[in-house]
């Protein structure tokens, strides 16, 4: 496919109109599907409908079943979808072989775009490279920002992860913070090691790394309790994802520890421990919007051949603080599962 990027310098971000959403199934490993379900899960936001024809969009994830993140950003995409006159056909398998199926299944089915996650991208490289043979168009979100332009993705939509990581390694320098726990829920995740050692470059005090089951709450709790109890000087628990936060707080009090926890990423549950004062804050990537764009990029390529980003930059969607000092103004859009 031939394009001609805008020089580096500049940036382009479709417009947000946020609606209804409305999704159709791939049949394969994960997938599920929309209709009226979909309708009411994205929030019952509402915008005007494209005229333009209909096009069918498959976005595949490296989501595990049921973190409610990867619900967020299911939203923006079915959002985007029933504005944009799209038929979204949504799967997603956390194994790295089953998610580059999913890939190929879309392909077979001859989509008219591609929004992949490429969390583990070396797995997904031949078979993004088969969609791109094929002329269909891909772009990438949430996971994969070191390789979507070696890949030769149109775009990408997400947070730098490392950065992400930094920032809050600099902000707990200004807690007290002397010791942290940095809590990685999927071995071999690039976006997870990425934010743990942004955190351990910028953090001035000292960070270990602890390996858990995500997929697991029980196990996750009973492995952060166990290390906590073996080592009192951990002041500072960082979780990757709300769940895990969520759990982390029950390991503190269980353990009788004194750490306080900080972490990646937002649910409506997370946003009301931030109002209670149980968990400090939150680094917000902006899921929604991630779901949103991937799709809109897409119908805005196929039918304007625009390119986000000028295909030579991501658009960023983090990351940002949430805290105590602004948790009200997002817990609104929380309540209704889009932030």
């Amino acid at each position: 496919m031939t394009r001609t990027p805008l020089p580096r310098s500049r940036r382009i971000v479709p417009a947000v109109a946020v609606a209804a959403a409305a999704a159709l199934t791939l049949a394969g490993c994960s997938s599920s599907s929309g209709g009226r379900k979909a309708e009411e899960s994205a929030g019952n936001v509402s915008a005007g409908k494209a005229s333009t024809p209909r096009m069918t969009i498959a976005m595949v994830t490296h989501a595990p079943s049921g973190d409610t993140f990867w619900d967020t950003i299911r939203k923006g995409a079915e959002a985007a979808a029933a504005k944009d006159n799209v038929k979204l056909i949504y799967s997603n398998d956390e194994t790295a072989g089953d998610q580059a199926n999913l890939v190929q299944n879309a392909i077979d089915q001859k989509v008219d775009g591609i929004a992949v996650t490429l969390a583990k991208p070396d797995a997904l490289k031949a078979v993004v490279a088969k969609a791109e043979k094929a002329g269909i168009p891909v772009v990438g979100l949430n996971a994969g920002l070191g390789v979507w332009k070696q890949q030769r993705l149109l775009s990408f939509f997400g947070q730098d992860e490392s950065v992400s990581g930094e920032a809050l390694g600099s902000k707990l320098n200004g807690t007290g913070a002397k010791h942290t726990l940095c809590v990685i829920q999927a071995q071999g995740d690039v976006n997870l090691q990425e934010r743990c050692d942004g955190v351990k470059k910028t953090f001035s005090g000292k960070t270990d790394i602890l390996f858990v089951n995500g997929t697991d709450m029980p196990s996750v709790k009973s492995t952060i309790t166990a290390k906590l109890k073996q080592d009192s000087s951990i002041d500072e628990v960082v979780t990757l994802g709300a769940p895990i936060a969520l759990t982390a707080t029950q390991s503190v009090s269980e353990s009788g520890s004194k750490a306080k926890v900080a972490t990646f990423d937002l649910n409506k549950a997370l946003v009301s421990a931030i109002e209670e004062g149980t968990i400090q804050f939150a680094v917000d990537q902006q899921p929604f919007l991630q779901g949103y764009l991937a799709v809109d990029s897409l119908w805005l390529y196929k039918t304007n051949g625009n390119f986000s980003g000028g295909g030579q930059q991501p658009v960023l969607t983090g990351p940002a603080f949430v805290d105590k000092s602004n948790v009200d103004a997002v817990a609104q859009f929380a309540a209704k599962g889009t932030r």
